[in-house]
């Protein structure tokens, strides 16, 4: 049972003796059992601080919320590792974990000694170091999600984390680089025959560089001028290629246009003749498809040839939803020809692009406009049926 304890003096027959404490360091300690039936103890210098402190820890054993005082000795590194080795992650995702951690340089700091400070002054040198806000904010959100699933374990009481300042994002219409179709057009032409196929999926399907590359012959149906994406290529650890499911939400059927399913057609022809479904679409080496350097240095490289600069592979999937936004297709269609999990991710990220209520209300006037000057000969026009006389 929860106690105090006088260090410095004890009863003897109602004498209050000394004890060979008596002066030596916190006078009262708090005696209590944790939730696993073992004792603890923290001493006081005050009895009013021991009491108070007693009344909160039977609090929390009460309502659940108890904190095992050990467990904030255990470091941030090796709290890391015992939960990542529980984690449903993929290779990437392991990998960028791993990087969060080490880049903070915090991992061999106790987790309850962690302080807002700490974080704040990891986010300050990111930034000093020429960080893209968008890197530091990944950042400190994969360290984030170490230290609430640290909170969820009660290792410690609160996340230092919390509500910490990051850098300011640019304004997505302001950082998003849309190539002009002439761009992509060159680097087309620039592009090494076998490559000139894989520049034109992320133009004019928006394929990811993973799921383009993963692509086989049998994907491809040219009844219904479509094409299934069913799987992506990864490097994994030690450069090795992982051939896994794309993104969530991502599996999806992309329709083709005509033009884009000719030069598939060309391609292959050209320079994936088989009879195998299952043979890659694009090769870097025999039996195996690209993994993210072959296809970098090939687009660099037609990039230079086309006299191209500051536009990346992934731009073009940009390309390809502002064409169909441009062309009236809603935020659904939208979401689900870019494989994005919810249409708030497709919302956030090309919200700019849709034409807003402003832009509406002035095409529609215009048109009213231009509809009413040119039958003005014919007598009075009316916006509806012959209603509301303009």
């Amino acid at each position: 049972m929860a106690h105090i304890e006088d260090r410095w003096e004890k009863n003897v027959n109602g004498q209050r003796l000394r004890t060979a404490r008596f002066g030596q360091g916190n006078r009262w300690r708090a005696r209590y059992l944790d939730p696993q039936g073992r004792e603890r103890s923290r001493t006081f210098a005050r009895k009013l601080d021991a009491t108070r402190f007693l009344t909160t820890v039977e609090s929390d054993k009460m309502h659940g919320a108890y904190i095992d005082p050990d467990a904030g000795n255990v470091t941030l590194e090796a709290y890391f590792a015992d939960w990542a080795s529980r984690q449903l992650w993929e290779t990437g995702t392991r990998r960028a974990m791993g990087l969060a951690l080490r880049s903070s340089s915090l991992g061999g700091m106790p987790l309850g000694k962690l302080r807002r400070s700490h974080i704040e002054t990891w986010i300050k040198r990111m930034s000093a170091d020429g960080l893209a806000p968008g890197t530091v904010k990944t950042r400190v959100n994969n360290v984030r999600a170490v230290l609430r699933a640290a909170v969820r374990d009660r290792a410690i009481a609160a996340d230092p984390s919390d509500n910490v300042v990051l850098p300011r994002d640019r304004r997505r219409e302001a950082a998003m680089v849309l190539p002009t179709a002439e761009q992509i057009a060159s680097v087309m032409a620039a592009a090494e025959p076998r490559f000139e196929a894989f520049v034109a999926l992320a133009a004019f399907a928006g394929l990811r560089l993973g799921e383009a590359a993963g692509l086989q012959v049998g994907d491809l149906n040219f009844l219904s001028r479509s094409l299934d994406v069913r799987r992506q290529v990864q490097r994994g650890d030690a450069g090795a290629l992982e051939i896994r499911a794309p993104k969530y939400g991502s599996e999806r059927t992309v329709f083709l246009a005509d033009g884009l399913l000719e030069l598939l057609s060309r391609h292959i022809a050209t320079h994936r003749i088989g009879d195998d479904p299952r043979r890659w679409l694009f090769e870097a080496s025999p039996g195996l498809p690209p993994h993210q350097n072959t296809v970098g240095h090939q687009w660099r490289r037609a990039c230079r040839g086309a006299g191209v600069t500051g536009v990346t592979l992934h731009d073009l999937r940009h390309f390809y939803a502002s064409g169909l936004i441009a062309a009236g297709c809603d935020v659904v269609t939208v979401q689900r020809a870019l494989g994005h999990a919810k249409a708030t991710t497709t919302l956030n990220t090309y919200a700019h692009l849709w034409p807003s209520a402003e832009d509406r209300t002035r095409q529609a006037a215009g048109e009213l406009f231009a509809a009413t000057l040119g039958k003005i000969s014919d007598g009075p026009v009316t916006a509806q049926k012959g209603r509301h006389p303009l």
